[in-house]
């Protein structure tokens, strides 16, 4: 009967309850890339053996590990590496999400798919703090991330504050950068409301999503240093590959 292997990584003598070391120990294998993506950790079997405890303490580890999105469990084959989805802070934050995006080294490029000057709506009047009828710009951008459409935004934004505002500025690069560079507004801060929906086809086409797929709507109203609006859009977010953060203080 072959004898069970005792890991001395984990510390008998320690306070720190052992399925809290072996859970521990399996974070920092993937963090450190050596368990990948969606690759299968070892079984149940194979690590109580491997660290000499019983199967309630593998058990709870790995709950732990399922509890804090590092895991994912398959009926019948076993416990697999979650695929890490990058957190991003602009909901959450006067950031844009071109700004969120640029630290995680991913390809982001921006497509312009409308770009018009118009009468305002009562509603964008009302967000925006202008006259109904006054004269504004609406856009329509396309973002997308590692080549593979992410984000589609419908802005409004007012004329009289951005007069020489043009579709070629826009292109491949983030809008609050250009703002604050072109026309001297620093966002300050933003009301975000956040759904989920379900896209029409046209939408859904441009996010390249089978029908009846669910993606996050987000409205946002963003004002500047002075507390005068300067930003209403609505925004279609495939989010199966993120999660937003939001820190409370």
């Amino acid at each position: 009967m072959p004898t069970r292997a005792t890991n001395s990584a984990l510390d008998r003598e320690s306070d720190l309850p052992l399925w809290q070391q072996l859970a521990k120990l399996l974070r920092d294998e993937i963090a450190q890339g050596m368990l990948r993506p969606d690759q299968a950790l070892p079984s149940e079997s194979e690590l109580i053996d491997r660290y000499g405890v019983s199967r309630t303490v593998v058990r709870e580890a790995l709950a732990d590990l399922v509890r804090g999105g590092l895991i994912y469990k398959v009926r019948a084959r076993g416990s697999f590496v979650a695929p890490q989805r990058p957190e991003l802070k602009f909901v959450g934050s006067v950031t844009g999400s071109s700004d969120d995006l640029a630290p995680t080294g991913r390809h982001i490029s921006t497509r312009v798919l409308e770009f018009e000057t118009r009468t305002a709506t009562p509603d964008e009047a009302v967000q925006l703090k202008i006259a109904e009828g006054a004269p504004v710009v609406r856009l329509r951008r396309l973002r997308s991330v590692d080549d593979t459409p992410w984000l589609l935004v419908d802005t409004v934004l007012p004329l009289d504050r951005f007069p020489t505002l043009a579709p070629g500025q826009l292109e491949n690069t983030s809008l609050y950068a250009l703002l604050r560079r072109r026309f001297g507004v620093e966002p300050s801060g933003a009301d975000r409301w956040i759904s989920a929906v379900i896209p029409d086809s046209a939408d859904a086409d441009l996010l390249q999503l089978d029908p009846g797929r669910p993606v996050l709507a987000i409205e946002s109203v963003a004002w500047d240093a002075d507390g005068s609006p300067f930003e209403l859009y609505h925004a279609l977010h495939r989010s199966e590959d993120s999660r937003f953060y939001v820190g409370i203080r």
